[in-house]
């Protein structure tokens, strides 16, 4: 069996995207070395650093989406809004689901990343 144990986002300025989702997981990284450095949010590890062929913004940010669920949708979007987190989505209910929402936002590169109630 399989444990999708990290992701890694690189970027032309990892140092911005460590101070950005310092903000958004409220919390320091874990790690951190001359290049990179690691967030472990819940089970899966985030980590960030440098790579030469990546530049500016991302070209296809729906390509992949990373998902940080929260009982606090609303709560958690508002504040990742005031942290600088771009709106691509309020908050809104899919396909009519009456306690479940979704939330659609961008990292400083372009990234996106969904806050989501925890599914059931």
């Amino acid at each position: 069996m399989l444990d999708f144990s990290s992701l890694m986002i690189f970027s032309e300025d990892p140092d911005r995207l460590v101070e950005f989702y310092a903000k958004i997981f409220e919390m320091e990284p874990d790690w951190a070395d001359e290049s990179f450095s690691g967030f472990q949010v819940g089970s899966c590890h985030l980590m960030i650093g440098p790579h030469d062929k990546v530049k500016g913004a991302s070209k296809n940010p729906e390509r992949i989406m990373f998902n940080l669920e929260t009982e606090e949708v609303e709560t958690e979007f508002a504040r990742m809004k005031k942290a600088g987190a771009k709106v691509i989505a309020e908050p809104y209910k899919p396909d009519e689901e009456e306690d479940y929402l979704i939330a659609t936002l961008a990292d400083p590169d372009g990234n996106y990343f969904q806050l989501m109630s925890p599914y059931e």
